[in-house]
């Protein structure tokens, strides 16, 4: 199937907001990962594929990034586009114009917008008042640009992600909300193991299970890692300190060091199994070197996919076709 055909197939999410997974359907999730894989086997053939041919994205970043930022900026260029990267320094944010306004503005310039920043209020207040369609590049609640390259790698190492369990083990941050919706919308069982006081939130975790009673599967919260990564077929963890939080790195070490994802963890997952950590890693904290380094690690798919990822979203939300 051409990526032309492909992108017809997510026409229903066009000029749609993205900022978590609320209001997709499973339909919706798997024709954008069949996208992304089109696109991706496009690229690697060398062919064009400007279906965002004269279109503008804003990004407004709040935080520091390296994949959110250049996978936007080459995925516009690739698909024909342009990408204006934008701070609260470099614009009227900076010195208090109200996000509606800005909202507002922008609309009239750009053909969508992606917001990197800390309080999810902040991207939802802005969908509000755009006319344009507005994409959580990140924020302190939720992460779906990463859970989408997170399928999309196990998918392509997998062959599937119906009826897979993916355990995530860590703090029950923005990372842990994503996956839980994008796996349960999935039809993939999915565990969280967190300590106490750093699970997900409890709204989040009852979406994603009324979302996997649809598909016969499960959503498991635990304290226990070895329980939660016990047979899973992917094994996911993340900083136990996410930006914003630098405060509390040195208080969290003890709470989390339980939780660290070494050889023996991934020895009781499936034999199989795939370690995935969406980037930056700290060695020796959340994972060993030898877990991220080794032969199960698909570390790098994973970051290149959210190239892929973004461009099947933007095409999605943004395109004409």
């Amino acid at each position: 199937m051409t990526a032309l055909a492909e992108s017809k197939r997510v026409a229903a999410l066009k000029g749609a907001h993205f900022l978590d997974f609320t209001g997709w359907r499973s339909d919706d999730l798997y024709a954008v990962l069949g996208l992304a894989a089109e696109l991706k086997r496009s690229r690697e053939r060398g062919e064009r594929t400007p279906y965002l041919q004269g279109k503008t994205l804003a990004m407004i970043f709040d935080k520091a990034s390296t994949r959110t930022r250049v996978s936007f900026e080459v995925g516009m260029f690739e698909l024909g586009g342009h990408a204006l990267f934008l701070t609260d320094g470099a614009t009227q944010l900076g010195r208090g114009e109200p996000l509606a306004d800005t909202a507002q503005v922008l609309s009239r310039y750009v053909h969508g917008i992606v917001v990197r920043t800390h309080a999810h209020s902040k991207v939802t207040e802005l969908a509000k008042h755009a006319a344009v369609p507005v994409i959580n590049g990140l924020t302190d609640d939720h992460h779906p640009c990463q859970a989408l390259a997170d399928l999309l790698t196990v998918w392509e190492h997998k062959g599937r992600l119906r009826g897979l369990t993916l355990a995530y083990v860590g703090d029950g941050n923005n990372m842990a909300h994503s996956l839980l919706q994008a796996a349960a919308l999935a039809g993939m069982n999915i565990r969280i193991a967190a300590p106490e006081g750093y699970e997900p939130q409890e709204a989040v975790v009852q979406q994603a299970r009324q979302w996997a009673r649809t598909a016969q599967t499960e959503v498991t919260v635990t304290a226990d890692a070895k329980a939660a990564v016990r047979r899973a077929d992917v094994v996911y963890t993340d900083v136990w300190a996410s930006m914003g939080q630098e405060a509390e790195a040195a208080a969290r070490l003890p709470v989390f060091d339980s939780y660290r994802v070494d050889r023996e963890l991934m020895k009781t997952a499936d034999a199989a199994a795939l370690f995935l950590h969406c980037l930056p890693a700290h060695r020796g904290e959340e994972v060993t070197a030898d877990v991220i380094d080794g032969p199960q690690s698909v570390v790098f798919d994973q970051a290149e996919n959210r190239l892929h990822a973004q461009k099947a979203l933007l095409v999605a939300v943004m395109g004409d076709v």
